[in-house]
This record gives C-alpha cells, structure tokens and sequence, in this order.
C-alpha cells in the first residue's frame, strides 16, 4: 500500500478527537491548508471566506461532509463522485497523486507522551475482560457514566433501567459485578459500602465487622459501650476493628489520574425525527474543517522560477487536495455506517437491551455497499450519542441464534436474557436443568443446543441446576 493509503486507512480508524490532532499536524506541515471556522451556517463546497481581508488573494476551498442523514432515506450524498467509498482516491490508484509522505505524519496520534491511566481506563479494560455479554457491557458503561472521581456510583437503578430497557434485576447483577472490580471499593453507592466491599475483598467482612460499618456514627463520636453492645464483641476486638477500617480507603478512586474534563466526545448524534424515525448526524463540533487556500498557491506559482519549488507547490497542493477528499470521504463513510446501524439495530433504540438483534459486520457491509473490513475500521473507537445513551457502534454487533420453526434468527444476547429470566422465576422448590431451559426455549421458537445453553449460563455465572438446588436446600 502506498503511504497516503496507509494514512487514509488509519485517518478511518481515528475518532474525530484524534483525527483533529492529525489535521493539526498537516496544516503544521503544509502552508496550502489552514482551519476553517466552525459557521452553523456552513454547507459543503460553500466557500464563506474567500473575501476576507486577510486571505483576499486567494481562494479558500472548505472540506466538510453531508453531516446528517434520515436513516429510512437513501444513502445520502456520496461526495464529487470521484471517489471509491471506503477505498483510495482515483489520483492514488492511478499514481498520480502525491498525498502526504511517510507515517511520520502521524507522529502526534502514535507517539503521544506516557502517562498514568486514568480511573476511567482502568475500569473500562477490565469491562471488556469481565463482562462478556454486550447487554451486560452496555449496562456496565452507562453505569460507569455516573461514577465521581473517588469512585462512588451515583446512579438511579429504577431509572437506569427505564433508560436501557431492562429490568431492575439486570441492573443489580451487573452492579454487583462491577463492585468486584479493583480497586476495591469502587462502584459503591456510600461509604458504608465502599468499606464493606474492601472488606470482602480481604475476606474480613464478617457479621460483626458489617454492624460496625452500619453504625459508623457511633464509631466517629468513639461510643466503645454502645459499639461494642451492638457488634457483639469486647473492647479490645474492637479496638482492632477499629484498626482495620482506618486502613481502608474511603475514596478509592483518587489512586488513579483525575479524568480529563471529556473522556469520550461522540462521533455521531442521533435523535428521535417528529414523525417517527431517527435523524443521525455527525458531531460537526468535533469534525475538523479544513480549507486549501488556492489563491496563495496561484500567486506564490507565478513568483516561482527554480523547479525544486516548483515541485514542493505541486506536491504540497496534491497533498491538500488529498486531505480534503479523504476528509469528506471519511465523514460520509462514518455517516452511512451509523445510519444503517440505527436502522437495523431500531428495536433496541424503541424497546431497550432484549431487542437487539443478530447483527454482524457484513450485515452492514452488504446493505451499504462496503467492504466488510472498511465497516470494522469506522466502527472502531467510534461513539453515538443517543436517547439509550453513549455507546461504541461495537456495541450494536451480536451474533445469532436460529429460529426453530423457520422464522426470524434471535439475537444471542436476547437468548441470554431469556435464559436468565427462565433461572431467575424457576420454582423454590424445583431448578431447571439446561435439558429443560433447551425445552422451554424451543417452545418460543429459539432453536438452540444444550451446549450453548451451559455456555451461555456459564459465562452469566450462574451456578449449574445441581449446585442452585443445593444452594436453595441451605436456604431453606
């Protein structure tokens, strides 16, 4: 591949954060380019600055995208009709462009300084890892939304999942996930939890130790008589209670870098249209205008006589040119992968997390017309905004499971949460076994194997029927 293909592939894979610090870098390197303003009112190919005093001898010729689309609608505009969508321009494949040259281009995106990771990070890494299910993960990342810096979860569980469409079951097992997350502590909703959960992680939390985290009052105003009454314990075990909380850590959280003021910025807006429907745009706040000042290029031309400039004005002038093509081009590629996505994830958008359906990345590729390989790089590090919340385009990927009667195939995380729901309302006395949830399942048209309901329940961690029998015998 050539080294502006090479750039144009990663100019893809960036979010728009990222992609303005490599804007900056070419404009840095090339005196053709040059920022445009961000004008509410500005339209592609409409030029609102070409008489402006300080560029009036010169042209300037601004890059932006069709920034918005109806994803019941066609396509939308594809460009000047000069480009191969999701591929190189004409000028690249012909060899007789000259874009940018060398990957040190992309100096400010690859060898950005080291630094400490931030709580944010931290918990995110270990999302992807622990919670292997997407429903689980977007539950998981709406939660962390609302964590403060010193890790405290402030978060309506009701309300959260009238946002996600789940129940508030859902909520609670994935919160009790995350709080085994380190750091210990992290995720509680007030300080007698953060110190339970630190407890616990030490295996300390004993009844004892959890009547003294539920009167610590009385421990701050140093009420041994009372404390020791209600702990049940002597003055010196007490004492050494005492000890032990003080080696907690009441902000856990605080241990990492404080967050930078917007972690993540959507690439994509969506909201609902009126009329039904959703209108999808891209966040013109983020996307980096870019203007090729043609003017300067004629006039700095005309002055020139040695041919070693000459060649620098042309190459720099292919090099713009090929930045404001690969701006559009990437935008209205970003654009009509996001629209299609909302189509056909529209049931999770209307009714929450068990309507997302069976959706790969060549699901996309062949509605739109893409390669299925162009799809994978704009879903990646991509963010939408919408009505459910923030989410990455990955997120909307799931596999699928047959129907057993020929009609419509399941989404897999759908399958997972009826398998949950069939476990959580299974009788006191009886546990079904995963012979019997094949059986039930079967009967709501899901086609499914009994070895994939033991993975599925296994990757749920719930326990096996046998072990929920005992389980439910201990209790009783």
């Amino acid at each position: 591949m050539t080294p502006q293909l090479q750039q144009a592939i990663k100019m893809l894979q960036l979010s728009n954060v990222e992609l303005s610090e490599f804007v900056d870098v070419e404009i840095e390197q090339n005196p053709l380019l040059e920022r445009g303003e961000q004008e509410p009112e500005d339209v592609p190919g409409h030029d609102d600055n070409a008489d402006e005093p300080t560029r009036g001898e010169g042209a300037a010729v601004e890059v932006a995208a069709e920034a918005t689309e109806h994803w019941q609608a066609s396509s939308g505009d594809d460009g000047d009709g000069s480009l191969d969508r999701g591929g190189e321009a004409p000028s690249w494949r012909n060899g007789t462009g000259n874009g940018s040259t060398g990957n040190s281009d992309f100096s400010a995106v690859e060898h950005t300084p080291a630094r400490a990771r931030t709580l944010r990070e931290h918990l995110i890494e270990q999302i992807g890892a622990d919670l292997p299910q997407p429903a689980e993960r977007v539950i998981g990342h709406h939660l962390l939304d609302q964590l403060d810096e010193a890790g405290y979860l402030h978060a309506d569980i009701a309300e959260a999942a009238k946002r996600l469409g789940c129940t508030t079951a859902e909520i609670e097992k994935v919160l009790k996930r995350l709080q085994e997350f380190d750091p210990p502590g992290v995720f509680a909703r007030d300080l007698p939890e953060c110190l339970a959960l630190q407890l616990r992680d030490r295996n300390r939390l004993d009844p004892a130790m959890q009547r003294l985290l539920d009167n610590l009052p009385l421990l701050a105003a140093r009420n041994v008589p009372a404390l020791t009454r209600v702990c049940g314990v002597d003055s010196e075990d007490l004492a050494e209670m005492a000890v032990e909380i003080k080696s907690l850590d009441p902000r856990p959280g605080l241990a990492f870098d404080p967050p930078l003021a917007q972690t993540i910025v959507p690439d994509i807006l969506m909201r609902p249209q009126p009329e039904g429907g959703w209108i999808v745009e891209l966040n013109t706040d983020t996307l980096p205008r870019v203007l090729v000042n043609n003017r300067y290029y004629a006039r700095v031309s005309r002055a020139t006589r040695n041919k070693a400039d000459r060649d620098y004005l042309i190459d720099r002038m292919q090099a713009a040119n090929w930045l404001v093509k690969s701006l559009h081009q990437r935008a209205t590629t970003i654009l009509k992968v996001a629209s299609e996505i909302v189509e056909q994830q529209d049931g999770f958008f209307r009714h929450g997390v068990r309507a997302l359906k069976p959706l790969i990345l060549r699901d996309i590729a062949d509605a739109i017309g893409m390669h299925e390989s162009t799809v994978s790089r704009v879903t990646t590090n991509k963010y939408i905004a919408t009505p459910r919340g923030l989410f990455e385009l990955k997120f909307f990927f799931t596999s699928a499971i047959p129907a057993s009667r020929g009609g419509e195939a399941h989404s897999a995380e759908a399958v997972r949460f009826r398998i949950r729901g069939l476990i959580d309302t299974e009788p006191a006395k009886q546990t079904l076994s995963d012979e019997q949830i094949v059986e039930l399942l079967q009967q709501q048209g899901v086609d499914i194997a009994r070895r994939t309901v033991a993975k599925y329940r296994e990757a749920m961690r719930i326990p096996s029927s046998v072990q929920r029998r005992r389980e439910k015998l201990l209790v009783v």
